[in-house]
């Protein structure tokens, strides 16, 4: 159609400007829409919080912990001890006991680093030491 348009036959005058901005308007479209959807895919990303924080969590148990689809301290929260314990042990884990890391993941949740130091001085491999 824009051939037609622009052909020396189809009425003399010079229409390629024409075709430069129809061009153009596609191209800004097609980068709006691709700068839309990123901005949707990371508004329903949750930020994954920093569990190695968390006195007992090394980064390989955060990776099953990832895996299992918690990555926030809200996440570790929620799913308990009992279910964090549950998940260490199908990894292999045995010997890991998430007692105290609820107690401490509310503290970073908060936002609390100064209690959660001081809790983490009382631990040893996340533990209570006393």
């Amino acid at each position: 159609m824009f051939a037609l348009i622009l052909s020396e036959g189809a009425g003399g005058g010079d229409l390629s400007w024409l075709l430069y901005l129809a061009l153009a308007l596609f191209v800004l479209i097609v980068i709006i829409g691709y700068l839309v959807s990123r901005k949707a895919e990371k508004e329903g990303e949750k930020a994954a919080d920093d569990l190695t924080k968390i006195e007992g969590i090394g980064p390989k148990v955060a990776e099953v912990l990832k895996a299992e689809g918690i990555t926030t301290y809200a996440d570790l929260i929620e799913a308990g001890v009992e279910k964090v314990n549950a998940i260490l042990d199908a990894a292999g884990y045995q010997m890991m006991d998430a007692g105290t890391w609820i107690e401490q993941a509310k503290l970073a949740a908060k936002g609390d680093w100064d209690a959660l130091a001081k809790l983490q001085e009382e631990l040893k491999g996340g533990r209570r030491t006393s």
